[in-house]
């Protein structure tokens, strides 16, 4: 029965030499056929970040900060996207692990019903509430910026419904091991959005429109393809070749049981996220925009870490699926030791490059000098603190361990991470600066908390 569960058969005596299994469930092959894709798909997604910026950035730092505004409200609205592609990530995981692919494919079909009508949800009121949003969270920010952030937000919520869609596949993907596939859609709805913006933005001179619609046609693009991929009826997960409609309320349940504590703890994350925004909104323009720097250039330095992480998703749900408890630790362990070297590595060398990189963004003296400290110290303090603080966690989800995470991450971010930028950012005045010294202290007690969690083993949960 396991061997029939598996989708990654070891591929010679060699890999099982360097394994303490007899039959390990992922070779070292199979390691890298899950993980180099999603580490290109996250490089892509970061470097199209960055394109962004850089070239909003040429309309002036009114718009680089516009931009940065909505991105901040975006990534908590698509927060829930992430939670039930998780919750169904996991689900389906459990079932290819214990050779139940019907059930599998019958959880692919709920989770992107359910997936694709919260994306239609929150564009709704995105677009309704637009100005509203905006206002009452930004409303002291210039005149210039929040019209620049009306524009962007506007047309990138049409987007939600595609994007959650996307999401939905590609965790369907991993967990039949194929994230090859969400990497190459990933790398034409890249290409669409780095051409569209140099057509419109610096060709036609559109502005934060030209930045916004590109993202809004790569999103829909990259729904379709993923769609026709799931679609296919030969692949170990899969949909309906008649999709239809109606919810199965307990395969609902369980993708729910493992995405609303991971939506709740992501959520309240990016609310804390925003509040933490608004707060350097106060600071002025200058650090609005090289906030919005440090932010983008942070998600480059953390991409191995990412991209590990999900793979995690996969491996420790398809291990613990097949009640192989001792391999779910041993690749766990091995996951976060590459995690570690590769982001040594990366955060290293940006460390040394962050001058000649910084000068992309047209960046003001004062913004200049804000940005530069807070990617130093993200890439210095992240090499040693971030892997354990929000890769690790997958593993304990994957292992069904949602409520502790939920409650670590919560008390953290709310107590150290909000707490501490109001105190060290505007009661002590250090601004920026204060801002990402909290973080770094939410990542020493996140930490503390998750290896501690793994190293007892409690966080295996039947599912």
């Amino acid at each position: 029965m396991k061997k029939q569960s598996l989708h990654f058969p070891s591929s010679g005596h060699s890999a099982h030499k360097a394994m303490p299994f007899s039959n390990p469930l992922f070779d070292s092959e199979a390691l890298k056929r899950l993980i180099v894709p999603l580490v290109i798909e996250q490089i892509l997604a970061v470097t199209v970040g960055m394109a962004d910026i850089i070239m909003v950035s040429q309309v002036g730092q009114h718009a680089t900060s516009g931009v940065s505004l909505v991105d901040t409200i975006s990534n908590l609205l698509i927060q829930v996207f992430s939670a039930l592609a998780t919750g169904g990530a996991v689900i389906s995981s459990r079932y290819v692990g214990k050779g139940r692919h019907e059930d599998a494919c019958r959880a692919a079909n709920q989770l992107l019903l359910s997936i694709g009508a919260m994306g239609i949800l929150i564009m709704a009121v995105s677009l309704i509430g637009n100005g509203w949003i905006l206002a009452t969270i930004y409303g002291k920010v210039d005149a210039s910026v929040m019209e620049a952030a009306e524009t962007y937000f506007y047309i990138t919520a049409c987007s939600y419904p595609f994007l959650a869609i996307y999401n939905g596949c590609a965790a369907l993907c991993r967990s039949m091991g194929d994230s090859k596939v969400s990497m190459k859609t990933s790398l034409l709805m890249n290409a669409i959005n780095v051409v569209g913006n140099a057509t419109l933005v610096l060709g036609f001179h559109m502005g934060v429109a030209g930045v916004a619609y590109p993202t809004l046609v790569s999103r829909i693009v990259a729904a379709v393809i993923m769609v026709a991929v799931v679609h296919n009826q030969k692949r170990p997960i899969h949909i309906d070749a008649h999709f239809r409609l109606g919810f199965d309320w307990k395969l609902i349940k369980e993708i729910l049981s493992i995405g609303i504590p991971t939506g709740l703890d992501g959520s309240l994350f990016q609310i804390g996220k925003l509040l933490v925004a608004s707060l350097v909104s106060t600071f002025g323009t200058a650090s609005i925009a090289a906030n919005a720097v440090g932010n983008t250039l942070a998600s480059f330095e953390v991409i191995p870490g990412s991209a590990i992480g999900l793979a995690m998703i996969t491996v420790v749900g398809q291990t613990l699926g097949a009640n192989e408890t001792e391999q779910a630790k041993y690749y766990t362990k091995k996951l976060m030791y590459i995690i570690y070297i590769s982001m040594g590595i990366l955060n290293l060398a940006l460390v040394f490059l962050c001058n000649p990189i910084l000068t992309l963004y047209n960046l003001e003296p004062d913004a200049f000098s804000m940005a530069r400290f807070v990617v130093l110290l993200h890439g210095i303090c992240g090499a040693f603190l971030w892997p354990i603080a929000f890769a690790l966690p997958n593993a304990l989800r994957a292992g069904g361990d949602v409520r502790f995470i939920m409650i670590v991450s919560i008390a953290s971010m709310w107590t150290f991470r909000i707490g501490f930028s109001y105190l060290l950012g505007q009661f002590f005045q250090l601004g920026l600066a204060g801002v990402w010294i909290a973080m770094v202290i939410d990542w020493v007690c996140r930490s503390s908390f998750f290896l501690r969690r793994f190293i007892s083993g409690k966080w295996i949960h039947n599912i």
